[in-house]
């Protein structure tokens, strides 16, 4: 059964069709790529983010009771499938056509699309060597939503010790030796994306990447 809709941001819309703009100009070998995600290619990702406002809960829980309650696992084997049998085009067609979709599964913030949209965006992107800005207005909420956030690792206890300040904007988050970039950059190091990926400046940045090897 279909998920009920829900209120949400009018600014996931936004940010997909952006996405979907920049996913039109890729060259055929660029859709293999490897992202930042380990293990997923540009295609896969495309694949999963079209799968957020098709799968409903029961589906979702049901994949992870099969992955032995991992959700990662069970979200790379998702898209992974969903990328199998989709190529490309018809992907990017469908992120356009649900771009304003208001449907998200149970139990998730109506702030995780945002999070989802605008950290995959920079998945795709930055390995890539294409530009695709994140709005400090909008990567501010955003991190405020994961900083604490369990479902995201709680940035804010991985990064103890260490003060994340950013550069384009007046966030900041915990105390020590700096971590400095553009909100959209510690967005990224706070949902573990690697330093050398992040841009991320400053004193606290080797321990900062110690962290997320670990």
């Amino acid at each position: 059964m279909p998920e009920p809709r829900v209120a949400m941001l009018p600014e996931v819309a936004a940010q997909r069709r952006a996405l979907a703009d920049l996913l039109d100009t890729l060259h055929r070998e660029e859709w293999t790529a490897p992202s930042l995600c380990p293990g997923w290619t540009v295609h896969d990702v495309l694949a999963h983010l079209t799968l957020s406002t098709r799968q409903s809960t029961a589906g979702m829980v049901l994949r992870i009771l099969r992955a032995r309650g991992d959700f990662d696992w069970a979200e790379a084997r998702a898209a992974r499938e969903r990328a199998a049998v989709y190529p490309p085009a018809t992907l990017l067609a469908q992120l356009r056509e649900t771009a304003a979709l208001d449907r998200r599964v149970g139990l998730s913030s109506p702030w995780d699309p945002l999070v989802d949209v605008l950290v995959h965006s920079q998945d795709i992107a930055r390995p890539l060597g294409r530009r695709l800005p994140t709005p400090p207005a909008l990567a501010v909420p955003a991190l405020h939503h994961v900083w604490s956030n369990a479902f995201y690792g709680r940035p804010a206890r991985r990064m103890s010790g260490l003060r994340l300040v950013a550069t384009d904007t007046d966030w900041v988050g915990g105390d020590g030796p700096e971590v400095c970039g553009r909100a959209g950059d510690l967005l990224l190091l706070a949902t573990g994306r690697p330093v050398s990926a992040s841009g991320v400046t400053g004193q606290g940045v080797g321990e900062a990447a110690a962290r997320l090897r670990s």
